[in-house]
Order: structure tokens, then sequence, then C-alpha cells
């Protein structure tokens, strides 16, 4: 875990109210730094906490695990990975183990036993790692571009295209931007381009009946009503209520001289349009 994690933070990852580490902090029993008023802690005082939190709860007086855990936080090693280590009460002893070494800070009439590898699993719930966190900005700047987008699309659909791009560009995986993309595209005459884009955001929802059905409509004016006619199909397969697609395929078959087919589709267009 890097960074450090505030008071609340503290609170949620050890289980501990706000006050009770606070309380624990200004009986000496743990010495975070402070960011302005408030205490800044890192994984070692969890580590201290957690220990503290195990010994006080064993009826441990407050003295002897000061004593124990001055020593403790002196001996936790400064520069290796803490989470494989195992912190617990062997007899009148606490002992801290790692891998095959294990030492004595301090005496404690407890049994104590906790894993600090469990503690770092519990932390990083509540502050995710670095690499996550800028993730989780990237694709929230991607959402704020695709917002943008959708504003400009009545009055500027060519900038509201550059932001979809740029949605695009934080997060290929933002398929709502590339379904409207396509759309504006073969709004403007560009089939091609349309295309394109159904086809990549299928790759990453293959089983959206929307994406289909408006594949179809640009693979109507790029390859014709034979092949627009299977997503079409697709289409209602996945949405057997998707009453426009029941009546774009109606035209094609009857283009395709299917008669029995356009007018199953337009029966069921009717049926659904008039429920």
């Amino acid at each position: 875990m890097t960074g450090t994690l505030s008071t609340a933070e503290v609170s949620r990852i050890v289980g501990m109210k706000e006050p009770q580490v606070r309380q624990l902090v200004r009986s000496g029993l743990c010495r975070p730094a402070r960011r302005g008023r408030r205490y800044a802690f890192t994984f070692r005082d969890l580590v201290v906490l957690q220990a503290a939190q195990g010994l006080l709860r064993k009826r441990v007086p407050a003295a002897r695990v000061r004593r124990a855990l001055a020593a403790l936080s002196d001996q936790l090693p400064e520069e290796r990975p803490l989470s494989g280590m195992r912190i617990f009460a062997d007899g009148r002893n606490v002992v801290v183990r790692d891998g095959d070494t294990a030492w004595q800070p301090e005496t404690g009439q407890t049994v104590l036993d906790f894993r600090v590898d469990e503690l770092v699993r519990r932390a990083e719930a509540v502050r995710p790692a670095p690499a996550a966190a800028a993730a989780g900005d990237v694709r929230e700047r991607a959402r704020r571009e695709f917002e943008r987008a959708l504003e400009l699309e009545d009055d500027d659909p060519p900038n509201a295209r550059t932001a979809y791009r740029r949605a695009l560009a934080l997060d290929p995986g933002l398929v709502d931007a590339r379904v409207n993309l396509g759309r504006l595209a073969h709004e403007a005459g560009d089939a091609p381009e349309a295309e394109r884009h159904y086809r990549r955001a299928l790759e990453h929802s293959p089983d959206d009946p929307v994406i289909h059905f408006n594949l179809a409509l640009a693979v109507e004016d790029t390859r014709g009503a034979a092949e627009a006619v299977a997503h079409y199909q697709r289409a209602l397969a996945l949405d057997p209520d998707f009453a426009d697609a029941h009546y774009n395929l109606g035209g094609l078959c009857e283009d395709l001289d299917r008669s029995a087919d356009a007018l199953r589709h337009y029966h069921a267009y009717k049926k659904l349009t008039e429920s």
C-alpha cells in the first residue's frame, strides 16, 4: 500500500471507531504523521494499531501494551514489504514472524494472531492502488467527454464526433460512445465509417440488439439488402419485440421477393406497435 490514510479510512480498515483510533494515538500507542490538523497514517501505523487492538481486547494493561508496541514499531522493517508477516502472542511474549525468522519485541499475556497481508487487502479495499485510481480517473475523463458529446449532437455534430473520439481514445471500451459515433457518421452520409464503428462496438458488446440493428442500417447502404437481413435477424433473435427491426426486415424481405416473410414481420410490427 502506498500513500497515507485518514482517521476515517483507518477506522474502516482496522474495525475500530474513530474516537478509539484517536485515543490510541493520544495515549502514545501509535504516532502517525500530521497533514495540517489531520493524522496521516502509514501502513506501519496500521500494523501497530491492529496489534494494539488485539492486545487491549485481551485485557493487557495499557502500559504493557505501550512498551511492547514501542519496541515493535522500532523493529518493523522500513524497506521490505510487511505483507508476509504475522504478529501474535506466544505465551507472555509478542512474537513477530517473517518467514522462518521470529523475534519478540516485548512481552504480553494474550493470544494474538493476525496476518498483515489480510490488513493489506482491507486497506486496498478502502484506498485503491495508484494504478487502479489512475484507471478510474481516465474512465471519468472519458465519461465527461462522452457527456459533452451528447450535449453537442443537436447543434454541432462535427464537434460531437470529435468529443466521442476523445472519449474512445481514453476508454476504447466505452461502447455507447462508439455506437453514437457510428450513428453520427451514418447521418453525415459516411456509411462505411458507421459500419466500422458498429463492428468495433460489437467486439465489446456482441449481444446488444441495438448495435446489430444499427449495423444492419449501415450494411444496407454499403453491402446491400441480403447481408443487412442477417443483422436484423440477429437483433430480433436477441430481442423478439424489437418493432423497428421487424418493420425494416419486412421491407427488405419484400425487396427480396420473400412475401411470406415480409408479411410475418409487418404483422409482428403492427401487433407490437398497436399494443
